[in-house]
């Protein structure tokens, strides 16, 4: 896949991408990789907070692409790409992908107590009944959401890029942590493909933001550590994970996410924790608040942009995994 940059690899004049107002900046960046000229959409609010999208320019028989993370504001930003659907469907586009750097609602995928939803399956049957024909999306929080869908879904991962910076670091005696065990998987092919050890953190949740690490399974004593995860959402997780490994002697820590979410106090976690930095994708946009020198943002851009082509000329997708 490519690497990086934006040497461009210019597709058709039937396919149009348009943004939502959730992460406009990698979508432009997308465009710029394809060589394309972003769709113009207005997009607004009424005055009692209803949303509204017109597509400006002419959709009938194109291969359209909206590019809309479902981040902060989650609910705006997951109405939004649906009326985007929507307005697509009804202008007559030939095809309608939804494409979701950062899928919300993931991490309440399953029923475990009683009385509870399961949005992971809601947002995927919503997207569908909307008129989306298919899904492209990066780093779900589980794997298995792809079965919640009636419609194709391209799942990526953020690896390829991540890896590479990684290896650029050169880190030595290092070992690769499971802040989980859904974790598990992700951190075990990342040391695989980085040649290290894997540790495993044993944890128990207290609160729905909040957790206890109970014990921490394998040798860190001396050892950089890179915790690996699909998203950090407050940072307290990632916080009770770093004491956890620096009480077992851990040497230098770092910590890679591809969706930084970064809620509530995240950022003042962050920064104030001894780690050595946290590489994050773009998946989500980082305002100036939140933009720290801890953390290291990596685009997406040129993956996602390499799927979109793949999709619209009916190509391979897998040559992208790792």
């Amino acid at each position: 896949m490519a690497k990086g940059g934006t040497e461009g690899c210019t597709v058709d004049e039937d396919i149009k991408i348009f943004s939502g107002s959730s992460n406009r900046p990698l979508a432009e960046e997308i465009c710029q990789y394809l060589g394309l000229r972003i769709g113009q959409a207005d997009l607004m609010k009424f005055p009692d907070g209803e949303l509204y999208c017109q597509i400006m320019e002419n959709v009938r028989g194109k291969d359209v692409f909206l590019v809309q993370s479902t981040c902060e504001p989650g609910n705006d930003h997951l109405v939004e790409l649906l009326i985007m659907i929507d307005t697509c469907k009804r202008a007559s586009a030939r095809r309608i992908t939804a494409v979701m750097p950062f899928y919300g609602y993931a991490r309440q995928d399953r029923k475990d107590k009683p009385r509870v939803p399961i949005t992971a399956k809601l947002v995927a049957d919503l997207l569908g009944a909307a008129g989306a024909d298919r899904v492209l999306t990066v780093d779900l929080h589980a794997g298995q959401i792809q079965g919640f869908f009636n419609i194709p879904v391209d799942h990526l991962f953020a690896a390829p890029v991540i890896l590479d910076y990684i290896r650029q670091l050169r880190l030595t005696n290092l070992v690769v942590v499971a802040p989980d065990a859904g974790a598990l998987e992700r951190s075990r092919a990342y040391a695989k493909r980085l040649e290290a050890d894997l540790v495993i953190v044993d944890k128990r949740r207290v609160a729905a933001t909040d957790v206890n690490v109970m014990n921490v399974i394998g040798d860190v004593d001396g050892r950089n550590a890179i915790i690996c995860d699909d998203l950090i959402s407050t940072g307290k997780t990632l916080v009770r994970t770093l004491d956890a490994l620096r009480e077992r002697g851990a040497d230098k820590l770092y910590a890679c996410a591809t969706h930084p979410v970064l809620c509530g106090p995240a950022i003042k976690l962050i920064q104030d924790s001894d780690l050595e930095l946290v590489i994050v994708g773009n998946t989500i946009p980082l305002g100036a608040d939140k933009a720290i020198p801890k953390i290291q943002v990596l685009s997406v851009a040129s993956l996602l942009g390499e799927a979109i082509k793949s999709i619209h000329q009916e190509t391979s997708v897998s040559r992208l995994f790792v």
